[in-house]
């Protein structure tokens, strides 16, 4: 019998107590994404958590990606301008050395809607940048934003990354996961930060499939991260990167763990039962090697967290090369 893991992801929808006591027995890791909270918040989550709940909590840190920050979403059409500054009444990009560093003519590829901009004039002296849109979409706060064609210099860790460990090894907190994950230096400095926690190391970039072979060797859990990762390689190739990354696992002989992650469960955030395809796709990954699947959308802000976690009972049998599913609607 092989354990999988299951990591949800608490949000909105299910840090409360009643839903912390219906999961008592169903997962193995609780994570709070720092893309979505601020230092007193965290704090606040795990003392909550910690009093009506006896699953590990991990902090999954912000790492090396630049965001969004805009006060009220806006819809901008094909051709709009829109002004990049500091102002709170304009979109703002995070962290603060992001805008310094772009060039015009830069493509920013903004969240998950198809928004493209293409940066179109730059004033040094008053630090802000004027964009156009290629293509039209909606633009939201704390959403991902990744430059075409080219990378800037972001620190692995971002400030508030930092004050979030302090927080966690202060509430003594053991599992710890670190976002866009590059080269081996971010593996081995995350080592050292965090010397005997457990530790998982997100792979969504190019740079980090590229370097794999190398990460495997420096770090023991990995999440593959469909989301943000399909986005710097491209959809279409997403699949085969993944099972490149298995099959450099495979390779290796090395007993280290991979996590799945994004749309796993996408229509149950707002369905109570998953689709075929989506219990076909879980199927996949566990035959393909994956020792744990990760919930994020589905349980932060679905509909029904708890049957997202409940709706699909996993039962794998491995006997040589046959694997046996089970799901219960």
């Amino acid at each position: 019998m092989k354990r999988i893991r299951r990591i949800i992801t608490l949000g909105p929808k299910s840090l409360n107590k009643s839903f912390l006591i219906l999961i008592r027995n169903k997962v193995d890791l609780l994570r709070l994404n720092m893309s979505h909270l601020n230092i007193k918040e965290l704090k606040k989550n795990i003392l909550f958590i910690k009093k009506h709940s006896s699953i590990p909590i991990c902090i999954d840190t912000e790492g090396a990606q630049i965001r969004t920050k805009i006060v009220r979403e806006k819809i901008l059409k094909k051709g709009q301008e829109i002004k990049i500054s500091f102002s709170k009444k304009d979109l703002s990009l995070y962290p603060n050395n992001v805008q310094e560093q772009l060039k015009i003519n830069d493509i920013l590829n903004v969240g998950f809607d198809n928004l493209f901009i293409k940066i179109k004039s730059k004033n040094v002296r008053k630090n802000f940048l004027i964009a156009k849109t290629i293509s039209g979409g909606k633009v939201e706060n704390n959403k991902g934003v990744h430059l075409l064609k080219r990378k800037i210099k972001l620190n692995y860790l971002t400030d508030k990354d930092i004050k979030a460990i302090e927080v966690g090894k202060k509430l003594k907190i053991n599992y710890y996961a670190l976002s866009f994950t590059n080269t081996l230096q971010d593996v081995i400095n995350f080592n050292k930060m965090l010397k005997n926690k457990f530790k998982i190391f997100k792979i969504e970039t190019s740079k980090a499939v590229k370097n794999f072979s190398q990460l495997i060797k420096a770090g023991d859990n990995f999440l593959i991260d469909r989301g943000d990762l399909s986005k710097d390689i491209s959809l279409e190739k997403t699949p085969i990167i993944q099972r490149k990354i298995f099959q450099i696992k495979k390779k290796s002989k090395l007993n280290k763990e991979i996590y799945i992650a994004t749309n796993l469960l996408e229509s149950m955030i707002s369905n109570n039962s998953p689709t075929r395809g989506e219990i076909n796709e879980i199927y996949s990954n566990l035959e393909m090697g994956a020792n744990g699947l990760v919930l994020a959308a589905e349980t932060a802000i679905g509909k029904n967290p708890y049957s997202s976690i409940s709706g699909v009972d996993i039962k794998l049998n491995f006997l040589g090369d046959n694997c046996t599913i089970s799901a219960r609607p």
